[in-house]
């Protein structure tokens, strides 16, 4: 996940519209005849004016084909009486059949995802260069999907075997059967081949059923090439969100098709973590904030709604379009947790949605519901030629060691480990520092198979961190590093700050209740005690994403006497290993290293 920092794009685009707030609830108010809800839309004469479409969606799976474990696998719901209580939700095996009961009856329906489909995935996907997880959505019967950061995460070259089929070009052939590739099509519209100026993939695609057509547009954000590696994306543009889903709702509609729908890989913060939460109902602009606000406020009246992701929350929120009209943006969180059921009213007089009646909510995967048989044979095949890497023991753990918080146990224990590592490469080596998105799961005490309670087996180090990022060296600047802790709140990570996770030793305060940079009390900043030499050297060990100034933190890809090692997640399994013993578990570490004002 090697990158080169590159400032942000975004544009804060001037309004078309004055007061393009948020009015949330997940219906669009407003009257239609009485036939407008029409079920399978035919009537004694031939069909009727309306023929409700059901649009399911769903996004972020990361390969996730299995439940995923601890907080990964649980959504937060909002109860009647004020409260909140966490329900066990994901694997496909669930979202198979909650998909398949959803549909019933649905003769008009068609299901699309807002891209992450793939990358940053378990062992039991990753492995295979994610080929599980493109098995499984062909069985899932998804239509389409755009693109996420993450496709890229390999290249565009293993992006277009997703899409087409064949075996890897250096791993062959995982089973006797040649890799067919994806059955739906991957949507790249913003996504263009530098030499040639053109789309890698097709930029949209129509969804028909009888006399009913609807566009789907896809596209990732802008800002991809900074989050990813440098090499997935050599030779790629990525192009402005905004304008590319314009200029393509205009090709359709040259084309006669007016019903338009937007995926967008990129999302909002929601005011509540819980999935069921009104986002309308504490008034204009206040359910959601981020990116998606202003994309949505702009992206042309012509498209019907956006399908996005993403930021991993989930929402069903109205954004008012350009022309002032209220239009629904929804998200699904992540990893299978939650799929989003759409109703689309279709005017067959104009070809048009009819936006007044949009109706949208999110839905658990909960996982009271019978697995489906094809999912669980799926799994269980791969698994069988997983097992000899996956199963073998790596460490112990005392308790979980959770992955949530703007100081996780997870990535404290990670930096931990890649300082250590670090040591062993150059005994001078001072800290390390770890990104919080490179996190990508804790892990659980209570055992998934057959190893046992608080064993860590390597599958489960691999869901951790599934990048094969390596670990780098550099030195900096007692100044370079305080100013590496301001970049976590400035410049591009102003608005949602990145707390990157350091090592033992190094403390420092975080003030949230200050702005920007200030918020990071350079005072504060120490080593082992001591206060941070500006003049001095120390040597750093962070993954090569960060070594290449990845995540916004420019300065990170300006060190110096640069050394390559191994991979992060040898790094993270041999610290384990040298740690913990079954008589002698690893405890999680206190995230005691930021101190945090609020």
């Amino acid at each position: 996940m090697q990158a080169k920092s590159r400032p942000s794009r975004r544009r804060t685009y001037t309004l078309l519209a004055s007061a393009a707030g948020l009015a949330t609830v997940a219906a669009l108010a407003g009257a239609l005849p009485a036939d407008a809800h029409s079920g399978t839309g035919h009537g004694h004469h031939g069909p009727s004016r309306y023929q409700d479409v059901q649009l399911l969606s769903f996004n972020d799976l990361h390969g996730n084909l299995e439940p995923p474990s601890g907080s990964s696998g649980r959504v937060t719901e909002a109860q009647a009486d004020g409260t909140t209580k966490t329900i066990d939700a994901g694997g496909v095996e669930y979202l198979a059949t909650h998909l398949r009961q959803a549909r019933k009856g649905k003769e008009y329906s068609v299901t699309a995802a807002g891209g992450d489909m793939v990358g940053a995935s378990p062992l039991i996907s990753g492995l295979f260069h994610d080929e599980p997880t493109i098995e499984a959505l062909n069985k899932l019967d998804l239509d389409v999907t755009t693109v996420g950061n993450h496709e890229f995460d390999e290249g565009a070259k293993e992006l277009a075997r997703l899409q087409n089929g064949g075996c890897h070009p250096t791993d062959g052939c995982y089973t006797d059967k040649k890799f067919k590739g994806a059955d739906f099509p991957y949507l790249a519209a913003n996504v263009l081949d530098e030499k040639t100026d053109k789309p890698i993939l097709k930029p949209y695609w129509v969804w028909k059923k009888k006399d009913v057509r609807i566009g789907f547009i896809g596209v990732t954000l802008e800002g991809t090439p900074g989050i990813v590696s440098a090499d997935g994306v050599k030779g790629l543009a990525f192009k402005d969100e905004v304008e590319t889903i314009n200029k393509y709702a205009k090709v359709l509609q040259r084309q006669g098709v007016q019903s338009i729908v937007a995926l967008v890989h990129e999302g909002g913060f929601p005011a509540s973590s819980s999935y069921n939460y009104d986002c309308d109902s504490a008034g204009a602009g206040s359910g959601i904030s981020g990116p998606i606000v202003d994309i949505a406020k702009n992206v042309t009246p012509a498209v019907d709604a956006l399908v996005t992701g993403h930021t991993h929350t989930a929402y069903v929120c109205t954004i008012d379009d350009p022309a002032g009209n209220p239009r629904m943006v929804t998200s699904a969180a992540s990893f299978g947790r939650l799929y989003t059921d759409t109703t689309l009213t279709y005017d067959r007089r104009t070809g048009d949605i009819a936006r007044t009646a949009v109706q949208s909510a999110n839905h658990v995967v909960t996982r009271d519901v019978a697995k489906a048989p094809d999912m669980t044979e799926l799994i269980s095949r791969w698994n069988t030629l997983a097992a000899p890497i996956g199963n073998r023991a790596i460490g112990y753990v005392s308790a979980d060691v959770n992955s949530t918080g703007t100081e996780s146990p997870m990535g404290d224990l990670i930096a931990d480990a890649q300082f250590a590592y670090g040591k062993e490469l150059d005994p001078e080596t001072d800290l390390a520092l770890m990104n919080p998105g490179g996190v990508r799961a804790g892990l659980t005490y209570a055992a998934k198979g057959s190893e046992g309670d608080g064993v860590v087996t390597y599958a489960e180090g691999f869901t951790v961190q599934p990048f094969a990022n390596t670990v780098n060296l550099q030195n900096f600047t007692g100044a370079q590093l305080v100013q590496v802790l301001k970049e976590q709140v400035s410049g591009s990570n102003a608005a949602a700050p990145k707390i990157l996770l350091p090592s033992k030793g190094l403390t420092y305060t975080l003030d949230l209740t200050k702005t920007g940079a200030d918020r990071v009390v350079t005072d504060s900043v120490k080593l082992n005690g001591a206060a941070v030499d500006p003049a001095a050297t120390y040597r750093v060990a962070t993954n090569s994403f960060l070594a290449g100034g990845g995540d916004g933190f420019t300065t990170l890809g300006q060190g110096t006497d640069d050394v390559v090692g191994t991979d992060d997640l040898s790094a993270l399994a041999q610290y384990l290993t040298a740690n913990s013993s079954a008589t002698s578990p690893l405890a999680p570490p206190a995230t005691d290293r930021i101190t945090i004002v609020q």
